[in-house]
């Protein structure tokens, strides 16, 4: 199985659309990088593939290997800065234009989940992070039948769950919950998104989806909640256009004054490169929100292993 050389794979899920997994699964990745932990992330969110533009390498192709795929690598291990390895599969590598729509049943949907999981040639890899389409479909159950009978008791270390604040959020997000029940994998946690939206031209973080939907709901089902992440367009400017995020004095997100330092270097003109985002997400308000859920998850996942 070209999952052996893979330590730990955690599935990032939601029973509802549009709650910014991909988004989450991201800066997971791009955390537990600055971590030092060499990272993989597969797409099988098949009918919407949007890790490779989140990583901006939408235009990169996928290696043919014998008798599979080599991962597409969005940057290599720094050493001497701490950074570990970041490398990505996805289902928008093998279209032949971006915005192909991949119109297909829930046989060959399984498959490609199958495929995915058996002959794309990881590295050895950390933390193998498996970004999946909302609900609770095809690929979800083809996804844990094929983690739960292949990979390794002490492997597949369970899922990080994400929602939105909202009660309409929370009542599909809890589906995903007895899923995760029902299947037998564990819930490491729960990120509410959404929650707050950070001004880029004043120092305001408003509420505007409400707040602690998604920790009552961690609550509800006995499970650790991760923490609360709000909307920064600074962060969608960086993955859209690569530049550097910039905050007006003081920028507070949760309680941390994340202002920009009036004598740091600005540059207009940064180029959109694959390489450079995890440096420059540093800069990021979000970076130290989930630089704390990268070590809560962490901790979970090394209990879940001690258990």
């Amino acid at each position: 199985m070209s999952l052996s050389k893979v330590k730990h794979i955690v599935l990032v899920l939601s029973g509802k659309g549009g709650v910014g997994k991909s988004s989450v699964t991201t800066q997971l990745a791009l955390s537990l990088s600055l971590a030092g932990h060499s990272v993989g992330v597969l797409d099988v969110d098949l009918t919407g593939p949007s890790i490779p533009r989140m990583f901006a390498i939408e235009d990169a192709k996928v290696t043919q290997a014998p008798g599979g795929w080599l991962p597409i690598t969005v940057h290599e291990a720094d050493a001497s800065a701490g950074i570990g390895s970041l490398r990505v599969m996805s289902l928008g590598f093998l279209l032949p234009r971006r915005g192909d729509a991949v119109v297909w049943r829930g046989p060959k949907k399984t498959a490609m989940v199958r495929q995915f999981l058996n002959d794309v040639f990881w590295e050895e890899t950390d933390y193998l992070l498996i970004d999946t389409p909302p609900g609770t479909s095809d690929e979800h159950i083809s996804l844990a039948e094929t983690l739960l009978q292949k990979a390794r008791p002490d492997q597949l270390a369970g899922a990080v769950v994400v929602t939105t604040p909202q009660a309409v959020a929370t009542a599909d997000v809890r589906k995903e919950l007895n899923f995760c029940a029902k299947t037998g994998i564990r819930v490491l946690g729960v990120v509410e998104n959404m929650c707050g939206f950070v001004c880029p031209n004043c120092s305001e973080c408003t509420n505007i989806f409400m707040s602690g939907g998604g920790e009552v709901m961690a609550n509800d089902f006995g499970v650790l909640f991760l923490g609360r992440v709000p909307i920064d367009p600074q962060f969608l400017v960086l993955i859209e256009t690569g530049k550097r995020p910039r905050y007006p004095k003081g920028t507070s997100v949760n309680g941390q004054d994340i202002s920009t330092p009036a004598n740091a270097a600005h540059e207009d003109h940064e180029p959109r490169d694959s390489a450079l985002l995890v440096r420059k997400y540093q800069d990021c308000s979000l970076a130290p929100i989930f630089a704390k859920i990268t070590t809560d998850v962490i901790s979970a996942v090394r209990q879940a292993n001690v258990g």
